[in-house]
């Protein structure tokens, strides 16, 4: 297409209307309501789906999100904070913030030059606020986690931030808010795949960390599999891929297999025998070579701000999709060709491709559409089993102390629950306070007709 002085004119980009998705820095100061929570990136090269029948994505979207707000907290929240702050330091734990409605675990220190911090569970997010100062506008910082934004989605993460500052007294503007960090991630189900180092291409300002640990076959006497590599740094652009099944056994994160799974069963072009690997547990107890790999892109500060002058959620939405697909250009990981050893000319690995493919598909709220609710009785289920674990083991270990044969076992845990019968009635004031601690550390996993206090 030609304008009137023979200027090729750009074809129109899936991007929000209100502004180009090409990097101008003014854009529009108020988003119409259909657009909100809408990013997509701009079209690129080599992005059609490749066909992989041994890969499934079972899952993408944004996994963190960090940003501050150039705002005070008010007096009233401020002594509330103070006086919780004590009873925690006193107390030496966590403590259960109850303020405007919502509900936090505040901890007994602060960090990084902030007094308070505030955590709001899975289904929350983490505030890191400073005591007011009128030399340091940005009181407030806020970082919302991978199981809200799943589960939530974008648009509902940013009602939640809102209502929570509304509900301290806080109001502020379009320009008040800084996003400081955005990470978006896609996990395939690749069978048989093995990461290698040596196989990403990148432009030579990037750095790579390789991470390794003992794999279960042997090789010439040597075991070594590759279950990560980081590209680039936290503040600008990185980018990472991880064997995501070791890493959530690892950090006891049970709910994603059932977020993969409620992915799958709501696809209608789904692999059966996949849906069934995932519906039965058969994944979890048995990976083999079967292994879900994330493939995630971090976007930091520096690179938002200074690259591509993103810094309100309007500047979020007009340009990160170029953001995702820029990161895609300059960091590639390949497939070895025999026929070439110039790597740059290497093509793209199938699951770079597809995650590719993934990332360049509308970016619009990227959640699962998951009831939380059944994710959190997973969650509380597992603190459950690995509790009764550790006291029946601890158990066992007091009947081998005290030189118990296993035919006495069963009564000598008869006797020892005898035993913490009596500690408990003994000391009604001390228990119920443990009782409270407990119930306080656990306020967002635990059941919902719980009590919240528990009287002597």
């Amino acid at each position: 297409m030609q304008t009137a002085n023979n200027t090729p004119k750009q074809p129109a980009r899936p991007q929000n209307r209100s502004c180009s998705a090409g990097g101008f820095r003014q854009v529009s100061k108020a988003l119409p309501a259909e657009l909100r929570g809408v990013i997509v990136a701009p079209p690129s090269g080599n992005t059609s789906p490749p066909a992989q029948p041994d890969m499934t994505v079972l899952h993408r979207g944004f996994d963190t999100i960090a940003l501050s707000v150039k705002a005070h907290i008010t007096d009233t929240l401020l002594e509330a904070l103070k006086a919780d702050k004590a009873r925690a330091e006193e107390e030496r734990r966590d403590v259960q913030f109850d303020y405007g409605g919502f509900t936090f675990l505040l901890k007994p220190h602060g960090g990084a030059g902030y007094s308070f911090l505030l955590s709001g569970g899975n289904s929350g997010a983490n505030w890191s606020i400073k005591t007011p100062n009128a030399k340091d506008p940005w009181g407030i910082r806020v970082s919302v986690g991978s199981f809200f934004l799943a589960t939530e989605g974008l648009g509902a993460v940013r009602e939640h931030l809102d209502a929570v500052l509304a509900s301290w007294g806080i109001r502020y503007r379009e320009e008040d808010v800084s996003i400081a960090r955005a990470d978006v991630c896609v996990d395939i189900l690749a069978q048989g795949f093995r990461l290698n180092p040596d196989h990403f291409v990148m432009h030579s300002s990037c750095r790579r960390r390789d991470h390794l640990t003992a794999d279960d076959i042997a090789v010439n006497g040597r075991s070594s599999r590759v279950t990560s590599v980081t590209v680039g740094g936290p503040a600008n652009r990185q980018i990472i891929v991880y064997d995501k099944t070791t890493e959530i056994m690892a950090r006891a994160k049970p709910y994603w297999w059932d977020i993969w799974y409620d992915t799958l069963r709501r696809n209608a072009d789904a692999d059966p025998a996949t849906v069934d690997l995932l519906r039965y547990g058969t994944l979890r107890r048995n990976i083999g070579p079967n292994r879900v790999w994330r493939v995630e892109v971090r976007a930091g500060k520096n690179l938002l701000k200074d690259r591509w002058h993103i810094r309100t959620w309007s500047d979020f939405y007009a340009r990160f999709g170029d953001v995702i697909s820029e990161a895609f250009e300059v960091v590639r990981y390949c497939a070895p060709s025999d026929r070439d050893t110039n790597r740059a000319r290497w093509p793209a690995h199938p699951i770079w491709a597809l995650a590719r493919t993934e990332m360049n598909s509308d970016l619009e709220e990227m959640s699962e559409g998951t009831d939380p609710e059944p994710l959190k009785e997973v969650v509380r289920e597992d603190h459950i089993a690995l509790i009764y674990r550790n006291v029946l083991g601890s158990c066992i270990t007091l009947a081998a102390l005290e030189g118990q044969p296993l035919t006495a076992l069963s009564d000598f845990i008869t006797g020892l629950a005898e035993k913490m019968q009596y500690s408990t009635k003994a000391d009604p004031a001390r228990t119920a306070r443990q009782l409270n601690e407990a119930s306080e550390r656990y306020v967002f996993v635990k059941a919902q007709n719980s009590p919240m206090r528990y009287d002597t």
